[in-house]
């Protein structure tokens, strides 16, 4: 195991692709163990690990996404948020909050909305008289929202490795999201009194109204899913088909923005993300196989409970292994490979399954922002043109924010509990 973890750290610091990374560390940790005809059956575990009728949903959401951006969804999801909330101090940056809340609740992906957001408001804050870093690390942050805020990609793939129902997770993150969300927003009143942020004219209640008008269409999309899987009337996974049936028909039909020459290229996009993502589970899942194999989880479990028997010392301990794992591991390769090793001592601590994913896909998705490696600290200073150390400087308020709610949801299970036991 010593072998396998030196060349992972070494692969990881010559910057080898995190899934060839997991894959490779697999592949040695069985060899060097003497497990060469497990090896002969790692092709076999590569497929295995993608047939999950769950993870369908994660090609369909994204392209729901894309579908939404080309469509001129996210464009006026954009200008309801301005109209109503652009006039105060700071404006822009609690529209890039509201906007991002709302787009959380479409689709499901941080990488994806960063992405999407940077290009648009990280220029258009600049242009208002915001400092361009600040403009990038408020997009990245409220990108966080995605994960997190039903449906959350994140959240399928822990429901598909735990066994847990991803209609339970979905419904448990919609709280947190909205903690999350409203503490970028109190950081931002904070920031924009200390620094004067620029204000403009509030908008009349006459554009406020033809603005709210405009943005109910957009508004079918997160309010149909949850309505379906609230009442059961269809799943999480078919729940993603249904998002970009809604996204089309509003997009071609509501708005007219929408071009059906712009379909191949949204495909092309869709598969290309899909396939990033599913090489990572698969080569995950090789790792994660080796490693229960060679008892690792076990041994970490008993490790565990030696060290406390008490529930919030376990999870404090959790959340700063997670932490830490993730400023140098991708968030999806952490859920894969940690959720098979914690959850099965889950009820001997007490602790819910549900609540303890919510706590895992916080942990990661804060991590997309901390370096050396997240992914949405690259994302936000390559497509908004800033330095890290300068993104650094202005994100990492965001992220105390962050891991503030992750301590109130840590002690306080109702957090994320409490809306799915309504639905039982």
């Amino acid at each position: 195991m010593t072998m396998t973890l030196v060349i992972f750290a070494i692969l990881l610091f010559v910057r080898v692709p995190i899934a060839i990374v997991l894959g490779v560390s697999g592949i040695i940790l069985l060899f060097v163990n003497g497990n060469e005809d497990m090896i002969m059956n790692t092709p076999q575990r590569l497929f295995s690990s993608l047939e999950s009728y769950s993870l369908l949903a994660i090609p369909l959401f994204m392209l729901a996404g894309e579908i939404m951006n080309s469509g001129g969804i996210t464009k006026r999801l954009i200008d309801f948020a301005q109209k109503f909330v652009g006039h105060f101090r700071g404006g822009l940056a609690y529209v890039n909050i509201v906007a991002n809340t709302f787009l959380a609740s479409i689709i499901g992906s941080a990488a994806a909305q960063i992405a999407m957001m940077t290009k648009v408001m990280v220029p258009a804050m600049e242009k208002e008289g915001y400092k361009r870093e600040f403009g990038a690390a408020t997009t990245a942050a409220a990108g966080m929202l995605g994960p997190i805020i039903p449906p959350s990609m994140l959240f399928i793939i822990y429901g598909a490795t735990s066994g847990s129902s991803i209609g339970d997770m979905f419904l448990a993150g919609i709280i947190p999201g909205i903690l999350i969300s409203v503490a970028f927003i109190l950081l931002v009143a904070y920031i924009g009194y200390k620094q004067s942020f620029p204000s403009k004219m509030k908008a009349s209640w006459k554009e406020r109204g033809k603005s709210s008008l405009q943005v109910i269409p957009a508004l079918l999309v997160p309010g149909v899913l949850i309505w379906g899987i609230i009442t059961g009337v269809f799943t999480p996974t078919e729940s993603a088909g249904i998002a970009c049936v809604i996204a089309l028909i509003v997009s071609y039909f509501f708005y007219r923005d929408f071009r059906l020459k712009e379909l191949p290229g949204i495909m092309i996009n869709t598969a290309i993300s899909t396939a990033i993502v599913t090489l990572l589970i698969a080569m995950a899942s090789v790792l994660g196989w080796a490693m229960t194999f060679e008892r690792v989880p076990q041994t970490i479990a008993e490790w565990m409970t030696t060290i406390t028997s008490n529930p919030i010392v376990f999870l404090i301990l959790v959340n700063i292994l997670l932490l830490l794992l993730g400023m140098v591991v991708e968030g999806i390769a952490l859920i894969i490979i940690l959720t098979p090793i914690f959850v099965p001592i889950l009820p001997s601590f007490g602790i819910d399954p549900i609540h303890f994913g919510v706590l895992i896909c916080l942990n990661v998705t804060i991590g997309i922002l901390t370096p050396p490696v997240g992914s949405g600290l690259f994302l936000a200073t390559s497509l908004g043109k800033v330095s890290i150390e300068s993104f650094v400087k202005a994100v990492w308020p965001f992220v105390v924010a962050a891991i503030i709610v992750l301590l109130l949801v840590t002690f306080i299970p109702q957090l994320t509990l409490w809306i799915p036991s309504l639905i039982e």
